[in-house]
């Protein structure tokens, strides 16, 4: 791209210096009117937006004056958009940006016509069009690097703050660090644990952007991190934990995704973290267990591995209910258990009538959330039992 001849590009580019200045303040005008968001940022940061439309004006009135030769989009990144600091990707957004440029382009659109000699006028205005689309290309650019960046830095603030949680150190910077990536610190927490996929080591930001966007979508918040081969989500805002972390489990690599018990808030986190992990650990006990599955189902195998949160649970959460209840309770389970789960049989040794049994047994299931009946509610309770009894020592 080249005006008629040197002289008049000579001309016009002397006509534009002049004009510079007008055209860019014409736009900033424009932009206090047009743009309701530009009227609502800060005077700096105004300020910034100002220095970029100038650029942007002065960027091209030096490529036109150079004959076009050089790459505008180029010198679009280096000129334009360098001079504003990085932090303006996070004050305007992409789609904003974009507004800007339009109507500044528009604007020089507007106003060249009466500022040029009619001979380097059309050469000007294909100018403008070039430099415009270049300088959509650099916007692009320059926001996706930013995003690039930003994505780096959250999910690194993310590990920070998970592994804060984990090893329960969750002070006030780990709350701030969590409100950098998005935390509002609403409602109930739970920490679900699982395989990481096998691409979480190279696309560390890809599995965590993946985990946000559907945590986002049950209106949820999310903190994940890769923890060696495991992947840890927490999640706040739960309503369902087995069906909130249902939105995430696709996240997770192959093998079992447990959910841990519902925690008030980050700040107490940790202690659906301890339990999540212990149960993940004991969850191959379980070949056929549902994923995600609660640490709670998974009361059986945890107390078999050894975890002694498991069987203090067993015990309070389990045993004493039944025990404080009623004391036939306890005394119809051990019944029901020693006739081999026959109701008559458990009536006959008890000498009361068959519903009656019915009746406890339901009482029971009410109590603890385990039905007698199903063969693994009836492990754990067995396995409560002993757990109580040993505890009443």
């Amino acid at each position: 791209m080249s005006p008629t001849g040197p002289a008049e590009r000579a001309d016009a580019t002397r006509q534009l210096r002049a004009a510079s200045g007008s055209l860019g303040a014409a736009a900033i005008a424009r932009m206090e009117t047009d743009l309701a968001w530009f009227g609502a940022l800060s005077a700096e940061d105004r300020s910034w937006v100002g220095m970029i439309v100038h650029a942007g004006v002065k960027g091209f009135v030096d490529w036109f004056a150079d004959g076009g030769g050089s790459d505008p989009e180029q010198d679009a990144m280096i000129h334009v958009f360098g001079v504003a600091p990085r932090a303006m990707a996070r004050v305007i957004d992409l789609r904003q940006t974009v507004e800007l440029i339009r109507l500044t382009i528009d604007e020089v659109e507007r106003n060249i016509e009466r500022l040029l000699d009619a001979e380097v006028f059309a050469d000007v205005h294909a100018g403008v069009l070039r430099y415009g689309r270049e300088i959509a290309f650099a916007t692009a650019e320059v926001y996706a690097r930013a995003a690039e960046v930003r994505g780096r830095w959250d999910a690194r603030l993310e590990a920070l703050a998970v592994d804060a949680v984990l090893r329960a150190e969750t002070d006030e910077s780990v709350l701030s660090r969590a409100s950098a990536v998005g935390w509002s610190s609403r409602g109930r927490v739970v920490v679900v644990a699982g395989p990481a996929p096998e691409e979480a080591a190279e696309t560390q930001t890809g599995v965590f952007d993946e985990v946000r966007r559907a945590a986002r979508e049950r209106e949820l918040d999310a903190l994940s991190a890769v923890q060696g081969h495991l992947l840890v989500v927490i999640l706040g805002g739960v309503t369902d934990p087995e069906k909130d972390a249902a939105a995430v489990e696709g996240s997770f690599g192959k093998g079992a995704v447990v959910v841990g018990p519902v925690a008030g808030d980050l700040s107490q986190a940790h202690v659906s973290a301890t339990v999540a992990l212990g149960a993940l650990r004991a969850a191959v006990g379980w070949p056929d267990a549902p994923r995600p599955v609660s640490a709670h189902d998974l009361l059986p195998e945890r107390i078999l591995a050894g975890d002694e949160s498991a069987r203090i649970d067993a015990v309070e959460q389990v045993y004493r209910p039944l025990a404080e209840a009623r004391g036939e309770l306890v005394e119809t389970l051990v019944a029901y258990f020693a006739n081999g789960a026959g109701i008559e049989a458990t009536a006959r040794g008890l000498f009361v009538h068959a519903n009656t049994v019915r009746y406890r047994l339901g009482q029971i299931g009410d109590l603890t959330g385990l039905t007698p009946s199903v063969p693994r509610d009836a492990l754990a309770l067995q396995l409560a039992l002993i757990l109580g009894r040993q505890a009443a020592l």
